[in-house]
């Protein structure tokens, strides 16, 4: 396929102007970085640059890595969405101990035939010998194209699974990295990312050769031990110009032909300890629909609420005791973080699980990061956690709230990514929430990321509320029973 012919190609869905120019300079060439918002359409630049390169005979199989949270959605809605009608392909994902048809769908691809094969894995398997050795022998099989979606996952040199994720993509003949913020904390974090494309786009043979070039360091002591500490950075002119080379910037506020609004979603698994928990609430809530009929919707919501709060990561006993759960939403919430630049605000529906975040921003971000906006947030404190919010200048980033108390009445354009660490029943609350930065002043197309536990109440809330359906009403007509189910 000529260049010249790109806009001839049978997408399934029509390309926004920046995903054509993308695929039209990169789709060809072995390594490219794509940094594009959250919510520009990565997915599919990718998925149609493998088809192409498909097409055109360069490549038979694709893996495509990702975060947990996201990975799934590869296999469920991306793939389907947007891989091009005339492409033959057979997809199976990745799983430590699958099931029968799980396995049978993993050693087809291996079978030699024409068709596309596509393995999609969650970044955490390269901290695994299995995984590893699995994609290893994948790539090794076929000529490849490897995308790592969400690359910040792979910023730290020494971890286990950036060095076996380096290690497997030397096999793949295309190698792609995606990801909206590629610095989340320093230059530093932009190395193993592109590392994993080509030991020459950077042109230096080692982080600590890296870090030498660009980053002013001091020597510290504690105790016995010595270490250098960075102070600061230089040469970023040169890494700007070196990244140019290999790489394609996707700005939100710039891409004028997508839709105002997006709306993502994120799983969470469940832990072990959830899922017990969970399990055992399923069975006592059905016991309580049994014995005293549960006919009202206010005890169907009750019984609701109880599991969305082991989802979330915690139970209150009976004496209104909080028992904290290990639990991955917290984990899964600051990797939506890292995918998105600029103020957000997040939404949470239990007082928990907002002071939570808030100590899991200020430990990651600073003390100043972060502000919360609740039932017992004082009225003076309100109106000053607003003005710092609004101002561009100021250090609070964070804006975590309940929506049934921050979601009426504030201008918070300052923002323009929202985020639903859980949900509650009320669809007008959503709705308002949800308009605290679709107001006059926002000059930024608005993301919407809500995360949710799949095959639990949780996922049935969002959908609801995604579908603008009354919770309420919604039990009362489908019988609460198969909810709590």
């Amino acid at each position: 396929m000529e260049d010249k012919h790109l806009s001839r190609y049978p997408f399934k869905n029509k390309p926004f102007l920046h995903q054509q120019a993308y695929l039209q300079r990169f789709w060809k060439e072995p390594v490219s970085a794509l940094f594009a918002d959250t919510g520009t359409g990565k997915s599919f630049m990718l998925i149609n640059n493998m088809a192409m390169l498909y097409d055109n005979g360069h490549i038979n199989a694709a893996l495509i890595v990702a975060p947990k949270g996201v990975y799934r959605n590869w296999f469920k809605v991306e793939l389907p969405k947007h891989l091009p009608e005339h492409v033959v392909h057979r997809t199976a994902i990745w799983t430590p101990s699958p099931r029968k048809e799980e396995k049978k769908a993993l050693d087809s691809l291996f079978e030699i035939t024409e068709d596309l094969k596509v393995l999609i894995m969650n970044i955490e398997a390269f901290s695994t010998v299995k995984g590893a050795a699995f994609a290893t022998s994948f790539l090794r099989s076929h000529n490849a194209f490897f995308a790592v979606d969400e690359s910040t996952t792979i910023k730290n040199h020494s971890a286990q699974r950036t060095k076996s994720t380096i290690k497997a993509g030397r096999m793949a003949k295309y190698r792609r990295i995606a990801t909206g913020s590629p610095v989340t904390k320093s230059p530093m974090d932009l190395y193993s990312q592109c590392e994993f494309l080509s030991p020459n786009c950077l042109g230096i043979p080692s982080f600590y050769a890296f870090q030498a070039r660009y980053a002013v360091t001091v020597e510290r002591s504690v105790a016995t031990h010595s270490f250098k500490q960075v102070v600061g950075y230089r040469h970023l002119d040169e890494i700007h110009e070196k990244l140019s080379r290999f790489s394609f910037r996707v700005r939100k506020d710039e891409c004028f032909d997508l839709p105002d609004k997006i709306f993502l979603k994120r799983e969470v698994e469940l832990t072990a300890e959830q899922k017990k928990a969970y399990d055992q609430m399923v069975l006592m809530a059905l016991a309580t629909f049994d014995g005293k009929g549960m006919t009202t919707t206010t005890n169907a919501l009750t019984q609701i609420m109880r599991l969305q709060q082991i989802v979330c990561g915690h139970v209150t006993l009976d004496g209104g005791e909080i028992v904290p759960l290990k639990n991955n939403r917290l984990n899964e919430l600051m990797a939506a973080i890292e995918e998105s630049d600029g103020k957000i605000i997040i939404w949470a529906h239990f007082r928990h699980d907002i002071e939570a975040i808030k100590l899991a921003l200020q430990k990651e971000y600073g003390m100043n990061s972060v502000a919360t906006y609740f039932g017992d947030t004082k009225a003076e404190e309100r109106s000053e956690i607003v003005d710092r919010f609004s101002d561009e200048k100021s250090d609070l980033r964070f804006f975590v709230g309940q929506p049934r108390t921050g979601g009426y009445g504030l201008t918070l354009t300052s923002a323009h990514t929202m985020i639903y660490y859980s949900n509650g029943y009320d669809l007008e609350v959503r709705l308002q929430s949800e308009a605290r930065i679709d107001r006059y002043g926002q000059k930024n197309k608005m993301t919407y990321i809500d995360l949710f536990t799949p095959n639990t109440v949780d996922e049935k809330i969002v959908d609801a509320l995604l579908e603008k359906m009354d919770i309420a009403n919604t039990i009362l007509k489908e019988n609460p029973r198969e909810w709590i189910k």
